[in-house]
């Protein structure tokens, strides 16, 4: 009798293997994966390789025109976040970019199944984060900006590739947002 409830209850997954076993159900599938990181290292080469570019061929106090009166590349180095939020402090800078990379890296790794505009979404951010962190690690804890839009006397902050990365990110998952919502809102009013 005691040798039955052994063999019994060496059939039952134990708890570890059926929580190894979901989150391997919950891994994005190989297309996911393709996307992600053909987005994050494409991204990363892009803001590299402008970055050094445009570095190289201007000066430090030359410009050149794109579309007058609205863009213009120029050398610009930014010690801070956006809009030079906590400049001058490059560690702390460099310490939320690596929990960036990783949270990003644990979203994308855990997400299964989610929209595909997601796994587009986490690409572009892990590349941007790469490749403004990069530049932190190895420009004296600065990034280098070279993209200048103006109108007048009044000009956006200067930024990068990167920066641009970042933005397309983070409008993928608003969309996304909405995308998700509303079937979730039509399953609730049919429900009701």
């Amino acid at each position: 009798m005691t040798e039955i409830k052994t063999k019994a209850s060496s059939a039952r997954p134990s708890p570890s293997r059926a929580f190894f076993k979901q989150i391997a159900f919950s891994l994005p599938d190989a297309k996911s994966h393709l996307v992600f990181w053909s987005l994050m290292s494409g991204g990363l080469a892009l803001d590299l390789w402008t970055k050094k570019a445009v570095f190289n061929w201007l000066e430090p106090h030359e410009t050149y025109p794109v579309i007058d009166g609205f863009l213009r590349l120029i050398i610009a180095v930014n010690n801070g976040a956006a809009f030079n939020l906590f400049a001058g402090k490059p560690y702390f800078l460099v310490i939320v970019s690596i929990i960036a990379i990783v949270g990003i890296l644990v979203i994308f790794l855990l997400s299964g199944g989610m929209q595909k505009l997601i796994h587009i979404a986490l690409g572009f951010f892990a590349a941007g984060v790469c490749g403004n962190l990069y530049d932190r690690l190895f420009n004296n804890g600065s990034v280098r900006d070279f993209i200048d839009v103006y109108r007048g006397s009044y000009h956006w902050p200067t930024f990068n590739v990167a920066d641009s990365l970042l933005c397309v990110g983070v409008g993928l998952l608003i969309i996304s947002t909405f995308l998700i919502e509303k079937p979730a809102q039509k399953h609730d009013q049919q429900h009701k």
